[in-house]
C-alpha cells in the first residue's frame, strides 16, 4: 500500500491531450501546437507508432513546461521505461495495482481507469493521483456522480471517453472538472493547423462551461 501520493499538477485548466497514432515526427511540431493554445498536460497512448521515441523527444523539448507522458499503460516495465524517459504521467484504462505501486514508487502522477466504486476505491488506496472514470460516455454524467458520492472528497475524478467541448457543462455540473480528450481533439493525420483550430475551440468551450457554472 501507498507510502505517500503523487498530487494532480494545479492546472489552470484540467484538460488531458490524448494523441492516439501520433508518429514521432509529428511528435514535437503538434505538442508544441498544443501547449500554445495552453494545455498544460499530454499523453502518448503506447499503441501509437513508436511511442517511446514521441514521449522521450517531447520530454527533453517540452518537459520542464507540461505535464508528459504516457496512456494506455499497462505493465509495470513500460512505467520504468516511461519514468527513465523522465516522463511523468501515467495513464491507463484499466485498474492495475502493480501499475499503479509501481508509477507511485517512481513518483509519477497516475490516473488509472475505473468503472466501478470498487476499482475506484482499490485506485485510490493504492495511490491513484486521479480516477479516470471510462469510458464517460457509457458512465454519463449521472453514472460517475453517483459512484463519486462513496468516494473519499478529496479524491480527484476525470472523465474520460465520450467527454467533449459539447457536454463540459453536464459533467462540471456534477463536480466533474477533469477531462481527457482524445478523438474530439485529435485524429491521425491532423495538422497543425487543424490541430490548433480544435485545441482553442476546446479551451473556449471549457472556459465558457466553468464561467457559466460558477454564475
Amino acid at each position: 500500500m501507498i507510502t505517500k501520493r503523487v498530487p494532480l499538477h494545479s492546472f489552470k485548466r484540467p484538460l488531458v491531450a490524448i494523441l492516439r497514432g501520433l508518429t514521432t515526427q509529428e511528435a514535437l511540431p503538434l505538442i508544441e501546437t498544443l501547449i500554445t493554445a495552453e494545455f498544460e498536460a499530454i499523453e502518448v497512448p503506447l499503441n501509437s507508432p513508436e511511442p517511446f521515441a514521441s514521449i522521450g523527444a517531447a520530454v527533453r523539448e517540452f518537459g520542464d513546461h507540461v505535464l508528459l507522458g504516457a496512456g494506455t499503460v499497462l505493465d509495470r516495465s513500460d512505467v520504468d521505461r516511461l519514468a527513465d524517459l523522465g516522463a511523468r504521467l501515467v495513464v491507463t484504462p484499466n485498474t492495475d495495482t502493480n501499475v499503479i505501486d509501481r508509477s507511485v514508487s517512481c513518483g509519477m502522477v497516475t490516473m488509472p481507469g475505473v468503472s466501478t466504486a470498487t476499482e475506484a476505491l482499490l485506485a485510490w488506496r493504492h495511490g491513484a493521483s486521479a480516477l479516470k472514470f471510462f469510458p464517460a460516455g457509457i458512465l454519463g454524467p449521472d453514472g460517475i456522480a453517483a459512484i463519486r458520492t462513496v468516494l473519499p472528497s478529496e479524491a480527484p475524478v476525470a472523465a474520460v471517453g465520450g467527454a467533449s467541448e459539447q457536454n463540459f457543462d453536464a459533467y462540471l455540473a456534477r463536480g466533474i472538472k477533469i477531462f481527457g480528450l482524445g478523438s474530439s481533439l485529435y485524429k491521425p493525420g491532423m495538422d497543425r493547423t487543424e490541430l490548433g483550430n480544435r485545441a482553442r475551440a476546446i479551451i473556449t468551450a471549457y472556459d465558457v462551461a466553468t464561467d457559466q457554472l460558477r454564475r
